[in-house]
């Protein structure tokens, strides 16, 4: 296996520890909007598979500077399907298995679920990005027969979330003591993945679904911001043998970010019928399995906290 991968501010080695001396691993340091170096790769190791996960995708920032969004997300995605074109010729023993996300979708109501015909809404820099990322990975598929396959998934969370996604900001700033920022009044819902399920179901999807097809990965697990960083809060209370609770008073209610989307939320019958895939860790299970995770984690946290994380969380913060 070769994991191909810029390290920009949210990468770290320290993420790959457990497999970067496997026998069975190469890390290859590149960007994927970067042709030469996409093609030495697939050139040096024979890739006869590929697994897209690389992709700029803090909404926060892409609302900043939504120009390296389009340059990773659209055209890094275009570089990889055109180099592996070029690699595989005509083969069908191969497979691109690009992983996107619910935001493509837009905004739902109180009630319904995205399904695979769901029509394309996004709202965000970064889901206007993945969406188009989306319709070239088809675009391949139909127009060169690349062999191609989609998964749009539902938030994820668990170990090694970089500390800018809401459930580790939540962990990182109530152990620093700091305010623990919530958009708006904090009703907006998502559906919450552990990280765990969605890579058992990305495996799944690469080896076994059908080429051309879409598949919806979801948690079924919907909560209110507001009430998820609550659970986080609580978790993290017990953990550290404090009374459930004693960590609300850190909560902040900031002005809403632009264009914040009111609820995700997957219809999972395909990927549950097809391929029988299902979550298999509840939201309660997960939430304290990561919040146990970074705390006993100090030391990864404080490797994420580089001058540009630091910097753009707090000027974005302070300007809210």
């Amino acid at each position: 296996m070769v994991s191909y991968d810029l390290l920009t501010y949210s990468g770290h080695m320290a993420s790959l520890a457990d497999v970067l001396n496997h026998p069975n691993h190469t890390f290859v340091h590149g960007d994927i909007a970067d042709e030469a170096g996409v093609r030495a790769a697939f050139a040096d190791h024979d890739i006869d598979g590929v697994i897209h996960l690389a992709a700029e995708s803090h909404v926060d920032r892409s609302i900043v500077d939504p120009t390296g969004f389009v340059r990773t997300n659209v055209v890094g995605t275009v570089v990889l399907l055109q180099e592996a074109m070029r690699a595989w010729g005509d083969r069908d023993d191969v497979r691109f298995h690009h992983v996107s996300t619910d935001e493509v979708f837009g905004s739902l109501g109180a009630n319904g679920l995205f399904d695979e015909g769901s029509p394309y809404q996004p709202s965000s820099p970064y889901s206007a990005s993945k969406a188009a990322a989306d319709h070239c990975v088809r675009a391949w598929g139909t127009t060169y027969g690349l062999p191609v396959v989609i998964t749009n998934c539902t938030n994820n969370y668990g170990p090694y979330q970089f500390p800018e996604k809401l459930i580790p900001v939540v962990i990182t700033r109530a152990l620093a003591g700091e305010p623990v920022p919530v958009y708006g009044t904090g009703e907006n819902v998502r559906d919450w993945l552990f990280v765990e399920d969605h890579c058992e179901a990305l495996v799944l999807v690469f080896e076994q679904g059908r080429t051309g097809a879409t598949y919806l990965i979801g948690g079924e697990a919907e909560a209110a911001n507001d009430d998820l960083v609550k659970m986080v809060l609580d978790e993290l209370d017990i953990a550290r043998g404090l009374a459930p609770g004693s960590s609300r008073h850190l909560i902040r209610h900031v002005t809403d970010r632009p264009g914040h989307d009111q609820r995700y939320a997957m219809d999972i019958s395909r990927v549950r019928s097809e391929l029988g895939w299902k979550p298999s860790v509840t939201l309660p299970d997960g939430l304290a399995r990561t919040v146990r995770w970074y705390l006993d984690h100090p030391d990864w946290i404080e490797a994420c906290q580089s001058d540009d994380h630091r910097s753009f969380r707090d000027a974005w913060y302070g300007e809210r």
